[in-house]
């Protein structure tokens, strides 16, 4: 983003202090009426695509193992985490405190083999106790999760997204394993050649993928709703 007179100031800033409050104060005054012009004009939608981008850079610097650039990837991040909640605080809803506060009572909450009494010996027995917990936080509010394909955000990349909806797919009996499957390179080499066909057609291997998803999850929604009125039938 642009520079500012905040950075000018940063050399007065009190090294003792936690740097989340000089991250918070220089935040906010970016967005004060004597802050930057580019950063007083955003607001959550402007930035919405900005977090995503910064996801995929921090992703590059763990795959190259650069300690350095991954130290700075994680504070541009953050960054959009403390605009985000700047801008929510102007708004009067939400401050990064609650933020963050809401994510310490989350893990403490989803963690009760660490800080409760219950037991989960492996990672399986884990990820059970955390969909359930979940279920149950969000049951009877507008975020419940009636259908076990919920909760797939609509703008993972096509092939991503494909991979969580057959994976909640197959833990709930909907479809059963892929036939025909021969080795991971085998499968690689059998979506690169898709994707080159379909550039070559002039067409967007994205778009037919989504558009074969959005098909594909309304056939196993309907399968899911089937199967549930059989159940009730025969209880």
């Amino acid at each position: 983003m642009p520079p500012t007179k905040a950075r000018s100031q940063s050399r007065r800033r009190n090294p003792t202090r936690p740097a989340i409050d000089d991250l918070l104060q220089v935040m906010a005054r970016l967005r004060s009426p004597t802050g930057c012009p580019w950063d007083q004009e955003q607001d959550h939608m402007s930035l919405r695509y900005h977090a995503v981008e910064e996801v995929y850079e921090l992703m590059d610097s763990i795959e190259a193992g650069d300690d350095s650039e991954m130290l700075e990837e994680l504070g541009d991040l953050l960054l959009q985490v403390i605009f985000h909640c700047q801008m929510a605080s102007e708004r009067k809803v939400f401050t990064f405190e609650q933020v963050a506060r809401n994510l310490v009572d989350k893990l403490i909450r989803r963690h009760p083999h660490v800080f409760g009494n219950t037991e989960a010996r492996d990672v399986d027995a884990v990820w059970a106790q955390w969909e359930k917990i979940k279920r149950a936080e969000k049951s009877g509010t507008a975020h419940e999760r009636p259908s076990s394909l919920d909760g797939i955000p609509r703008h993972l990349p096509a092939l991503l997204r494909a991979e969580k909806l057959t994976k909640k797919a197959r833990k709930a009996g909907l479809v059963t394993g892929a036939k025909g499957v021969t080795n991971r390179q085998a499968v690689g080499r059998r979506l690169f050649d898709l994707a080159a066909r379909a550039q070559a057609a002039g067409w967007s291997a994205e778009e037919l993928l989504r558009a074969e998803i959005e098909r594909r999850e309304a056939v196993l929604r309907h399968r899911e709703t089937l199967l549930a009125g059989r159940s009730k039938k025969r209880g």
